[in-house]
């Protein structure tokens, strides 16, 4: 049932991959990991360049911790969305409420934190890029450096989005209401059982009267003690 815990159904429901690549979790998560694949692609590629000199040099401003920064944040972002998509496949499969409220703040934390990482990214990058002095050399890998910046710049976007659909799902809660109907009630309208009644046998007299009662205080009339 849709909405049941954290905005996934009760644990066993099917898996549905059709509808799974249409939910916009899913695809914020796969166009996330093509934007951390531009931007570390295009740096390893094309990010280093011979200025002046025989050795590989950053392009944005000769500033080797500038790429250094963009690949490991790109990398890890990479490695995170695949472990996310994984974890989303199973989420419908995890019966603990709180291992779903765990997983829920973790997909949470995890991608407001690295949305601000890719706005550093960003700010840094283009900021570097500005105070690149021109040269054929920079001019050659001109067209990466740019990439890099503008996918870091969408890259904010899309894990700003998905920091906010998890917390969507984590407003969303637990409707126990859901898991205590089919555990603990035979059915939504059905009263309770009333108790065991009599099986018919019994008689509706259970004392009988002692015997002679009739006679008991009756003395016997015109009786006289005999005279002697």
């Amino acid at each position: 049932m849709e909405g049941a815990s954290f905005g996934a159904g009760r644990a066993g429901a099917g898996f549905d991959p059709i509808e799974f690549l249409k939910q916009p979790q899913t695809i914020l998560r796969i166009a996330s990991w093509v934007f951390s694949i531009v931007v570390f692609g295009s740096i390893i590629n094309e990010g280093y360049v011979n200025i002046d000199s025989p050795q590989l040099h950053c392009v944005y401003n000769r500033n080797d911790d500038a790429c250094n920064y963009a690949i490991a944040i790109g990398i890890i972002a990479f490695f995170a969305c695949v472990l996310f998509i994984i974890m989303d496949i199973n989420f419908p499969q995890i019966s603990s409420v709180k291992d779903r409220k765990r997983a829920v703040m973790l997909d949470m934390g995890f991608s407001g934190l690295w949305s601000f990482f890719w706005f550093v990214c960003f700010c840094f990058l283009a900021n570097q890029w500005q105070r690149t002095p021109k040269m054929p050399e920079v001019d050659q890998a001109a067209d990466a450096a740019r990439a890099a910046i503008a996918f870091s710049f969408f890259s904010i976007i899309s894990w700003a989005a998905m920091a906010l659909k998890a917390f969507q799902r984590f407003r969303l809660g637990t409707d126990m209401s859901l898991f205590a109907t089919d555990q603990f009630a035979p059915g939504t309208n059905a009263g309770y059982p009333g108790y065991p009644t009599g099986s018919g046998i019994e008689s509706t007299e259970t004392y009988q009267s002692p015997p002679f009662t009739e006679n008991a205080d009756i003395s016997p009339k015109g009786y006289q003690a005999p005279s002697y």
